[in-house]
């Protein structure tokens, strides 16, 4: 079986077509893969945050999260986010199965290091996989929100890219970050492969820039950590999801080995 996860941040969720929730769909239907979607909703959060008239900050890129922040984003992400998910996959085919980390005990956590600047921010220390593989064994779609659970039941909001990148290590999963892009480009070229020594030159060359770095710092991390097959693939090109199970060229795949996008 080929698991392959695949995050969706919060602000593509609303582009991206019903053509991305067709492949999804054809993919989980097939007896040789399956899909997992991890989903952030950064976007959505902030925006629920502000009416409710709830403070919120950023220390270093994570939110800092207090039990009321903590209460919004469990809410925003594991509710209003996660259940739109599950509903376009359905409308488009898929059986689709929607949770959280908490459920089933399936992501554990623990404080960040910076727990006392940033407040409930996780970090993975297991995922429980019999949860997953349970659903994907029939057939279904697990749509995860990154809420994790202490051993002392205190929940912590986890970055989607950890969680994402978590999920496939224990795994032993492909891993796909969504965009609105086709994958890197330079001169409105898209490069197929690069290395960690060519990601580091193309963000020098500001190449890579902006809403980028973020996706390809994770997408080296989570190699660096024993994710078999990482890359950044369009959500809003119909088929690069198939194209990138079957190992036709797509999107930018990452590598820690030096190649050449020459």
């Amino acid at each position: 079986m080929q698991y392959v996860v695949i995050k969706c941040g919060g602000s593509i969720v609303d582009e991206l077509p019903d053509s991305f929730f067709e492949d999804l769909a054809t993919l989980a239907n097939r007896e040789d893969v399956a899909p997992i979607i991890v989903h952030g909703g950064g976007p959505m959060i902030s925006s629920q945050l502000k009416q409710l008239n709830v403070t919120t900050t950023f220390e270093k890129g994570l939110r800092v999260t207090t039990e009321e922040v903590l209460d919004v984003v469990e809410m925003v992400l594991s509710g209003a986010v996660n259940k739109q998910i599950v509903r376009k996959l359905s409308a488009n085919g898929a059986k689709a199965i929607g949770l959280s980390g908490i459920d089933g005990g399936l992501i554990e956590a623990e404080a960040v290091d910076e727990a006392k600047q940033i407040g409930f921010v996780g970090q993975v220390t297991a995922v429980n996989i019999d949860v997953i593989q349970s659903l994907t064994n029939m057939q279904h779609i697990p749509v995860i929100s990154p809420i994790g659970m202490g051993k002392d039941q205190q929940r912590y909001n986890i970055n989607a890219d950890t969680a994402a990148g978590a999920i496939a290590e224990y795994l032993g999963a492909s891993l796909l970050y969504i965009s609105d892009i086709p994958g890197v480009l330079k001169n409105d070229q898209l490069l197929h492969q690069l290395s960690k020594a060519e990601v580091e030159q193309l963000i020098e060359e500001a190449v890579i820039y902006g809403g980028m770095i973020p996706k390809v710092t994770a997408a080296l991390a989570a190699l660096e950590k024993g994710v078999p097959e990482v890359a950044i693939v369009s959500g809003l090109e119909k088929g690069a999801l198939i194209d990138f199970v079957d190992k036709k060229p797509v999107g930018t795949n990452f590598s820690l080995s030096e190649v050449s996008y020459v």
